[in-house]
């Protein structure tokens, strides 16, 4: 058969050929005579018969101009190329007019692709029966897959009508965006148009048997459109619920599409039943989308929010939120009521790294009301409340590339405390600079020696710097007190080798600052005080001063191989950069004025003297000369271990101490006190980098007095030991998993992203947002090892540890001024259930501080969600149940207890 293929769809094409022809001359009855006109009377026209022809396109069809029979042409069986292929054989019965294709097979025409165990073509009724096969063990294989466009319908069989392109299939199971229509018998009305009965519509991955599914009685299918339903009511496992509708409309829309935002609703004891984050979406572009959410509660609460995300490839993406809420507690005439208003603004943007090389603008704002997430009654900001500083900063750079290389900046700044409601902006802040230059260095080759090593640079950096409070933000009362100014300074410095092994760098910084408001200062000898007038206009000052250092490495090993042993520790390193440093800063004195204090007896008391630079945003010039030498050394440690890796050939290297570093100083100007503190900081990871430590101290070589004031005198002259531990601290982390990617996938969780975002921390040790209604909680899809069937020995779990420990003896106090415990964590108690907290404890105050409890049970389509804050002020719980799909996530319930907040 298959030598003889070309021959037999030869002798078959060349049949139907003769049987074309000899329908085209049948004689018609005879009527009035036609008068010839010129017009072309061949009519092409798509027939849709798939037949095993010669490839024939409408383009070889010659052109009949002149009208010579009044029968209507025949259409033709071809209008594409048709490919067929089948793994058994092909035959074609010419009595019967049938093409059969067995066991794998496939036959394509235009748009339409079936593949199947077994096709039937019947040219006499133009249909085509694609069905599956029995195979050697009975099972039916091999079901067919009718693909038409980018609709794809995966049925037990399917008898489809060429001419009309109608079709039945039988048990069909049809993708439909997020979802599947599993229906007994579709009719296919043409390529955009089904119909079904008594079908089933679900999202769950067994489609054999699915955990639920939503019944169709009667439905219209717009593939990558939509579905439109009659009577649908919800069953579970076959059960059929309560829950349904008349009708129904299911959008297909492969893009973004605009739609209602359905609220979830709950009760709060003092403010009552309320509905929150419901909305409308709307999808304004491809690049660009709104959502518009809203709260309300019967006492008159009520909250809006406006988030918007945006993005362009290859440019900048960006996500911006407006949300108000007005507080209302108790009710008018009580004496708890209490009414306010909060607000909070977010916007973060971000440019791709190759958008442009030599310009980059970025913002990142948080900025509103300081009890914006204390008073929230939005869960989505559960996690966010113990945030005390909210933070912003919008900046733009441009670089010009040349010799030398300018560049320039404007940022504008905010920072905010929460709890003392202070608010720091400037706005804006202007940088330039322009880059280093060696005015001796020789055009080609390196740099070598005291001159040639030469360079200066130019930097001016202007500010205007706003201080307010959270009472007069955006209010005309907040610029009154602006400050303004510009610093201007030109830093020249060298270095060079001396005695082959130090490195000696000598600098010196001319430095001149601009400001247009300055102070004078005068006394009153009626009331007595002194009285500070602000002088608008321009003035300046200029200082410099002089600084050198000397420093070098040295490399001390310790090895500990012995010939003829394998030793665990083959040899330590240790690495010290000891410098000495000396800085020069003369006194400016004439840049300083005074006033006299006047006693009652009307004679001067006291003469004080004050620059009037002294409130400038770039400080003031110096007044008393200073000398110091600087004295620092630091330290590393490191060691190479024998590898646990038997086929390694180098030794492994790890890190015993990162860093140990202690320094001080020593004014050569000074009249007392001449020695600072010694301060000591350190810090290392262990366990394989998954646990850090960081420690620092605070050494003060003088003593107290009886009233615990630094006196001239060393402690150990006074009785005591060479230092005074003043301060010390402690902080260490671990973090660790089950898995590797576990730590990394928690950072990436977008509900940690949520937390970023509100100025809160890196990880959970706060808890997570409670808004289980977003698109956040998103299924993982990868594939764990598959556990022993008698007992599951993969229990996937992560962990983060932090402690943190202060003590406190400046004045002799001797204590623990903070000590505590935090941690969060997340097991996976089955494959579908787990559990999650975060939690800490105060050992200073013994008490455990904020704690979330979380638990999660995976209902495959569905998830069920619980959190539970079990004490403080916001005691409160929240459960969720709903369908994963975003198709579907109105279909969910939610029931809460939020926390009673006092205003």
């Amino acid at each position: 058969m298959h030598t003889n293929k070309f021959k037999i769809l030869f002798a078959l094409s060349f049949t139907v050929f003769v049987n074309t022809l000899s329908f085209a001359q049948d004689v018609p009855k005879k009527k009035a005579p036609i008068k010839p006109r010129v017009k072309d009377s061949v009519t092409i026209s798509a027939d849709s018969l798939l037949l095993p022809k010669p490839e024939l396109s409408l383009s070889e069809k010659a052109t009949d101009t002149t009208l010579k029979d009044s029968v209507p042409a025949k259409k033709e069986f071809l209008t594409d190329i048709v490919t067929y292929k089948a793994s058994d054989y092909t035959s074609f019965n010419q009595k019967k007019q049938k093409l059969y294709l067995h066991n794998l097979a496939e036959i394509t025409y235009g748009d339409i692709n079936i593949k199947a165990g077994d096709i039937t073509v019947d040219y006499s009724k133009n249909e085509v029966y694609a069905r599956g096969i029995i195979d050697s063990l009975g099972e039916y294989t091999q079901a067919p897959v009718f693909t038409q466009g980018s609709s794809v319908v995966e049925p037990d069989s399917i008898l489809f009508n060429t001419d009309s392109e109608k079709a039945l299939i039988y048990n069909s199971k049809t993708e439909q965006g997020e979802g599947t229509v599993i229906a007994n018998i579709t009719k296919k009305e043409n390529d955009s148009v089904y119909f079904v009965k008594d079908a089933k519509y679900t999202t769950a991955e067994d489609l054999d048997d699915p955990e639920y599914y939503i019944k169709l009685r009667k439905a219209k299918i717009v593939p990558g459109k939509k579905i439109v339903t009659g009577l649908a009511n919800l069953f579970i496992y076959d059960v059929p619920t309560p829950i349904g509708l008349p009708f129904g409309f299911f959008p297909q829309t492969e893009t973004q599409t605009s739609g209602v935002l359905l609220p979830s609703f709950g009760e709060q004891s003092d403010r009552g039943y309320f509905l929150q984050n419901g909305g409308y979406y709307f999808a304004i572009n491809d690049h660009v989308d709104l959502a518009i959410l809203g709260d309300y509660y019967t006492n008159g609460s009520y909250g809006i929010r406006g988030e918007s995300t945006y993005a362009t490839r290859y440019k900048f993406r960006g996500n911006a939120s407006f949300r108000y809420e007005s507080l209302i507690s108790s009710e008018r005439g009580f004496p708890d009521y209490a009414k306010s208003t909060v607000y909070n603004i977010r916007w973060s943007h971000s440019q791709d790294a190759k958008a442009n090389p030599n310009s980059r603008f970025s913002a990142s704002v948080n900025l509103g009301s300081s009890t914006f997430y204390q008073t929230s009654l939005n869960q989505s900001t559960s996690s966010s409340f113990l945030n005390n500083t909210l933070s912003s900063s919008v900046s733009y750079s441009k670089t010009f590339q040349g010799e030398p290389q300018t560049s320039f900046s404007l940022t504008a700044t905010h920072s905010q405390n929460t709890n003392t409601q202070t608010i720091n902006m400037t706005l804006p802040t202007f940088q330039g600079s322009v880059g280093r230059i060696y005015p001796f260095a020789p055009k080609v080759g390196s740099k070598k020696g005291i001159i040639q090593n030469i360079n200066l640079q130019y930097n001016v950096r202007g500010e205007n710097r706003i201080a307010t409070t959270d009472s007069l933000f955006f209010k005309k009362e907040m610029f009154k007190d602006a400050k303004a100014g510009f610093q201007h300074s030109i830093p020249l410095s060298t270095n060079f080798k001396v005695f082959k092994y130090f490195s000696l760098s000598a600098s010196t910084n001319y430095n001149e600052v601009w400001t247009f408001k300055t102070t004078e200062k005068t006394y009153n000898t009626d009331t007595r005080e002194v009285e500070e007038e602000t002088v608008n206009g321009f003035d300046s000052f200029r200082t410099y001063n002089f600084s050198t250092s000397l420093g070098t490495t040295i490399y001390g090993m310790f090895n500990f191989e012995k010939e003829g042993k394998d030793t665990k520790i083959k040899a330590i390193r240790h690495i010290i950069r000891p410098s000495i440093s000396y800085n020069i800063n003369p006194a400016f004195d004439k840049y300083y004025d005074s006033y006299e204090v006047i006693d009652a007896d009307g004679t001067t008391s006291d003469q004080v003297e004050y620059t009037r630079f002294e409130d400038g945003i770039f400080g003031s010039p110096n007044k008393t000369f200073s000398s110091s030498m600087g004295l620092s050394l630091s330290n590393n440690f490191e060691a190479k271990v024998r590898d646990k890796d038997s086929t390694a050939t180098e030794p492994k290297k790890i890190i015993l101490l990162n860093n140990l570093n202690f320094s001080t100083a020593y004014n050569f100007a000074g009249d007392s006190l001449q020695w600072s503190p010694v301060r000591m900081s350190g810090g290392t990871q262990i366990l394989d980098g998954k646990m850090s430590i960081n420690f620092g101290a605070t050494l003060d070589p003088y003593a107290l007095d009886n009233n615990n004031n630094r006196i001239d005198k060393f402690n150990i002259d006074n009785g005591g030991s060479l230092f005074r531990l003043t301060s010390a601290n402690l902080t260490t982390s671990y973090s660790f998993a089950s898995k590797k990617d576990n730590a990394n996938k928690k950072k990436n969780d977008k509900s940690i992203q949520e937390n970023l975002r509100n100025g809160g921390r890196d990880d959970d040790l706060f808890g997570r947002s409670e808004d289980y209604t977003s698109p956040r909680f998103e299924e993982d899809n990868e594939e764990d090892e598959k556990p022993s069937e008698l007992y599951n020995y993969k229990v996937p779990w992560s962990l983060r540890v932090a402690y943190a420990v202060n003590y406190s003896n400046s004045r002799r106090q001797n204590e623990i001024s903070s000590h505590s415990l935090m941690f969060s964590g997340d097991i996976e108690l089955s494959p579908k259930w787990s559990f999650g907290a975060s939690s800490g404890y105060d050992l200073k105050d013994q008490g455990f501080t904020y704690t979330q409890l979380r638990f999660e049970r995976d209902l495959l389509s569905w998830r069920m969600n619980f959190s539970w804050i079990p004490f403080s002020t916001r005691s409160s719980w929240n459960f969720f149940i709903g369908i994963k799909s975003s198709i579907l996530q109105d279909l969910k319930y939610e029931k809460r207890k939020q926390p009673d907040i006092r205003l």
